[in-house]
């Protein structure tokens, strides 16, 4: 497996090693030690399966009280994913970064605690699979304007297909300071 770094520290891109024969393909989606040897020390307890249509954004979510990291992948279809630093205190505070995931290319992005998480869809169908490292819990739910000016993300669409909820997230900017998760440098 191959460690990408991104241009927010802790965001990484993953690389599976893919073995392919006349059989057709294996490869590893997670692997305890060697994410270990990355740096990743998240023990993941839940697994959660999104299909969305071409067009698709889901996002910008996060928790605060039971904050999740994110190991994230496609199976069918490409998405843009996302991160978001949150953090407040954070070097990069309101800095994103944006990864192209693919069935094709069989990569990941692992997504840290403290980030804000969103995709957009970019295939007719797209089946997207990602592990948390906390259960989802509805009474934890925030997120933030996915087209908040501020953030300026090349979201690739001018309008996404986009639930009613996250529609009335709120900018960065107007989120209340004890409503995000606070930085500790390590």
């Amino acid at each position: 497996m191959e460690r990408i770094e991104t241009s927010l520290p802790g965001v990484l891109e993953l690389r599976p090693a893919i073995f392919k024969d006349n059989r057709g393909v294996f490869l590893e989606t997670y692997h305890q030690n060697k994410f270990v040897d990355f740096g990743i020390e998240d023990h993941f307890v839940q697994d959660n399966h999104s299909c969305s249509a071409q067009g698709t954004l889901r996002g910008l979510h996060y928790q605060l009280v039971h904050p999740q990291a994110k190991l994230c992948w496609v199976v069918e279809g490409e998405v843009l994913d996302i991160a978001v630093d949150i953090r407040r205190g954070s070097p990069y505070f309101g800095k994103w970064t944006g990864v192209r995931l693919s069935a094709k290319e069989r990569n990941q992005i692992y997504i840290p605690r403290g980030f804000a998480h969103g995709f957009l869809a970019l295939t007719q169908t797209v089946q997207f699979i990602y592990k948390c490292s906390d259960f989802y819990d509805p009474r934890d739910e925030h997120g933030i304007l996915w087209n908040d000016p501020d953030l300026n993300i090349c979201w690739e669409v001018a309008e996404p297909i986009s639930s009613k909820k996250d529609a009335k997230n709120l900018v960065l900017s107007q989120v209340p300071h004890d409503l995000l998760p606070s930085y500790s440098p390590q």
